[in-house]
């Protein structure tokens, strides 16, 4: 075989974003680094553990727990939810970073695990736990990334968007909390 008929290489890159409609959107944080918007979801109970969470007009979230927790295993448990929540915020992140750096990615995996235990049976009688002794205790992210840039320059990227992570952020600091009966 000639040196003119070797197989080329295709790469094909992930659809982008709009990069133009990004500097916009980072403008307006710079010009105004206090402004926040407010997420809301409804959340109905369906029965035993499955519950129906309502987000805009999308098709509810569903969640249930396990069948060894009591659940009927319908669909992914709370902490797998609060895990996508992260995979998607992060990768959101590391799409806008890459975006702003000019960098087009043709890869981007993330797996995430995270250690977690319900001894306190959900405070229904279970073991006396402190709120710092329950949840996580460790979340691990893999980042599967290809993309026009060095290694080091997507290590970047990665480890810039997890710095400025909105869920990450809210699962490493505390929050304040209002929580009680509805009006």
């Amino acid at each position: 075989m000639s040196a003119s008929a070797a197989p080329k290489t295709v790469t094909t890159y992930l659809r982008p974003i709009d990069r133009d409609g990004l500097m916009q959107f980072a403008e307006k944080g710079r010009c105004n680094p206090g402004s926040r918007g407010t997420n809301k979801v409804h959340t109905v109970v369906d029965g035993q553990y499955r519950t129906l969470s309502y987000v805009g007009d999308h098709a509810p979230v569903v969640v249930d727990e396990p069948l060894h927790l009591f659940g009927e295993n319908t669909a992914p448990a709370p902490g797998e939810i609060v895990l996508s929540a992260l995979g998607g915020c992060l990768a959101v992140g590391i799409t806008a970073v890459a975006t702003w750096k000019q960098v087009r990615l043709s890869r981007l995996e993330l797996h995430l695990e995270g250690d977690i235990g319900n001894p306190a049976a959900w405070g229904a009688g279970g073991a006396e736990k402190k709120p710092e002794d329950m949840g996580f205790q460790e979340i691990r992210v893999a980042v599967t990334i290809e993309g026009d840039a060095t290694r080091e320059a997507l290590d970047e990227i990665v480890r810039h968007a997890n710095h400025f992570s909105p869920v990450a952020n809210t699962l490493r600091n505390p929050v304040p909390f209002k929580f009680g009966l509805a009006d």
